[in-house]
């Protein structure tokens, strides 16, 4: 799985607008290498930080994973030829944003993010139990900004080659 987020904010209009303080996010899960459910929507609360708004897009992207994930180990055990159900998820980090992925990734709670805790970390037992594993990855690299920005031609072209497994 891949994702991605980008805030909204505009100066010229956050005055009128509040909603362009929002963040965001975008996601797409892939089986066999196929895409089969992606997302691209604001997030409901404005984030205070990039970190905070990298870790809500991981929760929100995971909240429809997970469930994949289930059935998936469901069908393996009923005898369905399921060949893998392990997911990757690879986290897109912004400037900071490598604090989100050491948040994610250990159960160390601090006074700026014990807020998030239990609205964000539904998915910990996932990663302390090996089903679910944190990558960075490069800007350049990302995929799922295909679902939160305006990009050139080329990085376009590239992501959706890369979605779709061309």
């Amino acid at each position: 799985m891949q994702t991605s987020q980008v805030t909204g904010w505009d100066k010229t209009l956050a005055g009128i607008d509040r909603s362009t303080a929002r963040s965001r996010h975008g996601y797409y899960i892939c089986y066999g290498g196929i895409p089969i459910a992606w997302k691209s929507s604001l997030q409901q609360e404005i984030a205070l930080s990039s970190t905070e708004s990298e870790i809500t897009g991981l929760s929100y992207a995971l909240r429809d994973a997970i469930p994949v994930m289930n059935l998936l180990q469901e069908m393996k055990e009923k005898g369905f030829p399921i060949t893998e159900t392990t997911a990757q998820l690879h986290c897109k980090v912004f400037e900071d944003n490598s604090g989100a992925i050491e948040i994610a990734k250990t159960a160390k709670f601090r006074p700026r993010t014990k807020h998030l805790n239990n609205r964000l970390f539904h998915f910990r037992t996932y990663v302390d139990r090996g089903l679910i594993s944190i990558h960075p990855i490069k800007t350049t690299d990302q995929p799922a900004d295909i679902l939160t920005k305006s990009l050139n031609e080329e990085d376009f072209k590239k992501h959706r080659r890369v979605i779709n497994g061309w």
